[in-house]
């Protein structure tokens, strides 16, 4: 029992360290397409394509890769994933040294290609190591783990790759200036896969009844559709945020914008800390509010330091912050009532900041991060729900094929923008927010 236990751990603890990596490079790419616009003089439209190079990716192998897990096994395709990462990075030094675009779409490709390996597998490993009523808080919490790295990659661009390249005029240096953030993902992860190679880690094992359809669940069909908009919404709102706060506030530098998306995509970590302590297995309500406490200083900390230790934006993030754990006590740690809460809170907050501006158009947009936070955990868990372990990875392939909302929606968004304007083009997530509220009241409920 106490060999399982650490066994549960050891791989817990690998999850975590996953859910980081692809973390980091996802929403790298997705705040590079601002970066790639300029490089080569694109719309709005055009640039989108780069995130779309990433998104389509999912559609494409999530059912296969799925397929190929439960014939080789989740540690063998974690490596698989970690050395297809490699690759796609390593593939960005030829395409910024050019520079050609339609190489910089190859290499998003193939980089994604081995985040799609990683996130189907990851997703319901974390599942289904320990109970199912735990599964969404140790969901929200590597998925927390997952934000830290996604607030850490927009700040990295702002101050490696956008500082200072505001005066390039020549195409070509600006584009090296993402060579050497490459190398050193590409470096890191075939590290990372030669070191799983040699270490032993629990497997999850399907039951005996496998092969059964997953396709007669109406809940696991909606929700892949929440995951479809879901992710379409957060990937949109992040692809098109730097470009929209400077259309806000013209004042504002690539620099600048690029640490307020950093702020977004905290928001995703401090919200996703609150939901793993309201939705896991602690029973101690003054030991809960300890932690609560604790990541509103950290709040504090991380909105002061990507902005340059402001400590105002520091503050007004963790006042964020603090609406956000009143609104999660509504969902009285119910992982559908948060999900409805959650959606309609974000669905007006994108809608408020499509018809005003300046700061409050500004922190309104910015804040939805924070309200996304607990989406992918809760639909996840809210889809996969009732299924055996047998159907899990037929289940995650397919949840995970809808994650192409990543790609559909933020091309949407960059049409209507080219031609209506960026406040127009962000009503289109708050169309897909209540979406995923009916999935929550209504859809995650049909068996």
């Amino acid at each position: 029992m106490e060999q399982k236990q650490t066994n549960y751990k050891l791989g817990m603890t690998f999850i975590a360290a996953i859910f980081f990596i692809f973390g980091f490079a996802t929403t790298f790419i997705i705040t590079l397409s601002a970066k790639v616009k300029g490089i080569f003089g694109l719309s709005e439209f055009m640039a989108q394509f780069l995130t779309g190079a990433f998104f389509f990716t999912y559609p494409i192998l999530s059912i296969p890769s799925g397929l190929i897990i439960r014939k080789i096994g989740y540690k063998m395709a974690v490596i698989v994933g970690l050395l297809l990462m490699a690759l796609g990075s390593f593939l960005f030094y030829p395409a910024a040294a050019i520079p050609n675009f339609p190489l910089f779409l190859t290499a998003t490709f193939v980089l994604a290609a081995g985040v799609v390996f990683l996130q189907t597998a990851a997703n319901p490993y974390a599942a289904a190591l320990g109970s199912e009523e735990s599964a969404s808080g140790r969901l929200n919490l590597v998925q927390a783990l997952n934000s830290i790295a996604t607030m850490i990659a927009p700040w990295l661009i702002s101050v490696v790759i956008f500082k200072g390249t505001a005066e390039m005029l020549d195409a070509a240096a600006s584009a090296k200036t993402v060579q050497m953030p490459f190398l050193f993902i590409g470096a890191i992860v075939l590290i990372i896969a030669l070191a799983l190679y040699g270490m032993k880690l629990p497997e999850i094992s399907g039951s005996a009844q496998g092969g059964k359809s997953v396709w007669k669940y109406p809940h696991v069909l909606l929700g892949s559709l929440g995951i479809f908009f879901y992710v379409g919404a957060e990937v949109g709102i992040a692809a098109l945020l730097v470009n929209y706060l400077k259309s806000i506030d013209v004042s504002l530098t690539d620099n600048v914008a690029a640490k307020y998306a950093a702020i977004y995509w905290g928001g995703a970590m401090i919200g996703r800390l609150f939901g793993s302590i309201m939705l896991s297995d602690i029973k101690d309500a003054s030991r809960k509010y300890l932690y609560f406490g604790i990541v509103l200083v950290l709040a504090v900390i991380s909105g002061s330091f990507v902005t340059g230790w402001d400590w105002t934006i520091g503050f007004t993030f963790m006042g964020i912050a603090f609406a956000n754990f009143l609104l999660m006590q509504l969902g009285r740690g119910k992982a559908s009532r948060s999900l409805a809460a959650f959606a309609l809170a974000a669905a007006a907050l994108t809608l408020i900041s499509s018809f005003t501006s300046g700061p409050v158009a500004l922190w309104t947009i910015v804040s939805i991060g924070m309200f996304n936070s607990i989406m992918f955990p809760n639909i996840f868990t809210l889809a996969v729900k009732d299924l055996d372990q047998s159907e899990l990875s037929t289940a995650s392939g397919i949840i995970n094929t809808l994650i192409c909302g990543g790609a559909v929606v933020p091309l949407v968004m960059g049409k209507i923008a080219d031609v209506s304007g960026y406040s127009i083009a962000f009503i289109v997530p708050a169309l897909c927010y209540l979406y995923i509220f009916f999935f929550a009241v209504k859809g995650s409920k049909l068996r």
